[in-house]
């Protein structure tokens, strides 16, 4: 733990360089902190959080700070509690723009047209109530459709606004889609991810009232990441702090790499103008890499235009030359990769997990998946099936939802058809059109379709059962949520009795061989462990335990688990992430940069702009991938490369030129040119025999 030493009324870790020290201790009005990767950002933001508590007479309550994911928070939180007695901690709030956004609409409901129970749809769902309004199977086109409401949702744009803005068919066509799906999630009493900030932003500019209330709680407010936002989040930044401007933002201009999803860079750059007072403070010392490293990110950044301009330096050496290596194609690049990774471990002494290989799309990782299980190397890949993905944990939360809420369409059919229990596609058909007819939801619809004769009594006795069943469930939830007390063991033994009733373990091993079975239904009883222990320690009733379970199913996607093994990575997963050997593979262009499809929609008139952008982009996520590198960097690349059934010629990226790397060594070994991939993998058995 740091040492402090105490200034003229304020005290301050020793081990603080100046500029870090700087941003902690400014507090004349609001600041961005333009944060270096690498650059200690994290500290500063949790060093000026003790700072506020301790030194300036803040309390926890008057304290928000804002990021990105769980995770995040999670560490900004386990440092504050190292630095400040608990008790100055009390109503701190250290949690992501969505949980912010949630804990809003939950006590502004009523504002928004909401009921408080209302349900979070994850992006699965949502694209099943897409897919239903599109009328279509084709994923490549529900995917971006659904992307394309986001967007819009992100930029603050309603239906009328995107249809006003669509300029292409397949936009139009997104608009009238959004128009539909943002009137069955009103009927559905549910929010996307998107609404979570899209919807307090609106309330906050549009009423005085709620604003105020929010403005007199955030006091000051910190944010994270902030080259990430997007434009409702800045507008909601904008709204919380419009009435002192007392505010901190830290990010970077040069790792502003998500403009795919709606982030936009201008937000940092509107900064001055918005704020004529704000004060600046680059943080430009990196503590992460070797200089020769950070030497080849600043020339590839240099090529962007400048927003505020800052350069990386670090006083950890300068390190061993970076190594670009071409390959004859993508096999010989990941048996190329997958030999040096291990021939480096066993001559570094490190570990598998010292070693990352970084790519720019999903679909590079299978092929180096492959060469390392070839050679036996355990690995670990970024966007891996998340375990609130898996449909034996789906099946489970969609009865939690429906009970949360009765008005959640999308789990109740699945609730009511899994397991299987004489309700099929047919008789949901009819409970459909009935409920749209007479405009409710289909829980509700079940007891009025049981006044007419829409339904014969076989189709219509399994859905009186089951609504029957959810209602007793629901009856006992409401009872426990009344209850001021002993939330922990009612929800916990409502969670045993909701298990029993629908005999899902028996349904398990009817369905799958018996592994499998006890594999899924393992998963069931960690799931119910884990939240009877979330419910017990933070005092949740069932409808509060399922839209934070909700939340955590966007947000938070396997963080927890560090094994001993290679990371395959996107580059935009790798984001905040280091190791200290990485591979970046497929640095061609067409790839690294990746311009974007041949087939798009672009307004001709627009298409420069748009490319340079997307260039600049693109370098920005190449200076994120070599600033992943604490001690050693490999670049490597393919002379051809498999499309469809052709084989393309490539070209090394631009971007290798513009690292202006001394003696890259860029040519391929000769002698190992010549070896085939059999004889390759027995040069390895013997070095590794050798050891």
């Amino acid at each position: 733990m740091s040492t402090s030493v105490t200034t003229p009324g304020h005290t301050v870790p020793t081990d603080l360089n100046a500029m870090q020290r700087q941003a902690v201790l400014y507090m004349d009005g609001p600041c961005l902190v333009l944060a270096g990767a690498g650059s200690g950002k994290t500290r500063v933001i949790t060093q000026k959080i003790a700072y506020l508590l301790r030194e300036c007479g803040y309390t926890g309550r008057q304290v928000v700070a804002l990021t990105f994911t769980n995770k995040a928070a999670r560490e900004m939180n386990e440092r504050i509690r190292a630095l400040v007695d608990p008790k100055l901690l009390r109503g701190l709030t250290v949690s992501t723009f969505h949980s912010l956004g949630l804990r809003m609409l939950r006590e502004e409901a009523q504002h928004v047209g909401l009921k408080p129970r209302f349900s979070i749809l994850d992006s699965n769902d949502a694209l099943a109530i897409i897919q239903e309004l599109l009328a279509t199977t084709d994923k490549g086109r529900l995917k971006s459709v659904q992307q394309e409401i986001s967007l819009w949702k992100n930029a603050l744009m309603g239906p009328d606004d995107a249809e006003r803005a669509a300029n292409s068919p397949s936009q139009i066509e997104a608009a009238r889609i959004y128009r539909d799906y943002a009137a069955t999630l009103i009927a559905y009493q549910s929010v996307d991810f998107d609404d979570l900030i899209r919807l307090p932003a609106q309330l906050m500019e549009d009423n005085e009232e709620v604003r105020e209330r929010w403005q007199r709680r955030v006091q000051y407010l910190l944010v994270d990441e902030y080259q990430d936002t997007n434009l409702c989040q800045y507008r909601l930044v904008r709204s919380l702090t419009s009435q002192r401007n007392m505010f901190t933002v830290v990010g970077d201009d040069d790792q502003a790499i998500y403009a795919w999803r709606g982030a936009t860079v201008e937000n940092l750059a509107q900064l001055p103008s918005d704020y004529p007072d704000l004060k600046v403070v680059k943080l430009e010392q990196n503590y992460r890499s070797v200089q020769r490293i950070l030497q080849a990110a600043n020339n590839v950044i240099g090529n962007n235009p400048v927003v505020f301009g800052k350069k990386l330096w670090s006083d950890l050496g300068f390190g061993e030359p970076i190594q670009v290596h071409v390959t004859d194609d993508e096999q010989n690049e990941a048996d190329t990769v997958a030999m040096r990774l291990s021939a480096e471990r066993f001559e570094r002494q490190a570990e598998w997990r010292d070693f990352a290989v970084l790519y720019r799309g999903n679909h590079q990782a299978r092929i180096f998946e492959q060469a390392l299980r070839n050679l036996r190397i355990p690995y670990t890949i970024s966007g891996g099936q998340s375990f609130f993905d898996k449909a034996e944990i789906r099946d489970i939360l969609s009865y939690l939802r429906i009970v949360a809420n009765e008005d959640d369409d999308p789990a109740f059919i699945r609730a009511a058809t899994t397991p299987r229990r004489g309700i099929g596609q047919a008789t949901l058909q009819v409970l459909g059109q009935f409920a749209a007819e007479q405009k409710l939801s289909l829980y509700a619809a079940v007891s009025q379709i049981a006044l007419t004769d829409r339904l014969a009594e076989r189709q219509l006795e399994p859905l009186s059962v089951f609504g029957q069943f959810i209602g007793r469930i629901q009856q006992r939830a409401d009872r426990v949520e009344s209850e001021q007390e002993g939330h922990d063991t009612a929800v916990s033994e409502l969670l045993d009795e909701l298990l029993r009733a629908i005999d899902y373990e028996r349904y398990l091993y009817d369905m799958f061989d018996e592994r499998p079975a006890q594999s899924r239904w393992e998963n069931v009883l960690e799931l119910i462990s884990w939240l009877k222990s979330k419910a017990a320690d933070d005092q949740l009733s069932l409808n509060d335990l399922v839209q934070r379970v909700a939340l955590i199913t966007m947000l938070e996607r396997g963080e927890d688990e560090d094994p001993d093994a290679v990371k395959l990575s996107t580059l935009h997963a790798s984001k905040g992430l280091e190791y200290p050997h990485v591979f970046l593979v497929g640095v061609e262009e067409g790839l690294l940069p990746h311009i974007g499809r041949d087939d798009e929609d672009i307004d001709p008139d627009k298409e420069a702009d748009i490319l340079a952008q997307r260039i600049q982009e693109e370098r920005r996520l190449m200076y994120v991938g070599i600033t992943r590198a604490q001690r050693s960097l490999r670049l490597s690349w393919c002379k051809k490369r498999r499309r469809a059934r052709e084989n393309l010629v490539r070209e090394r990226s631009r971007f290798i030129d513009e690292m202006k790397i001394e003696d890259p060594g860029a040519q391929e070994d000769p002698a190992q040119a010549a070896l085939s991939p059999k004889q390759r993998l027995d040069m390895l058995k013997n070095l590794l025999n050798k050891s």
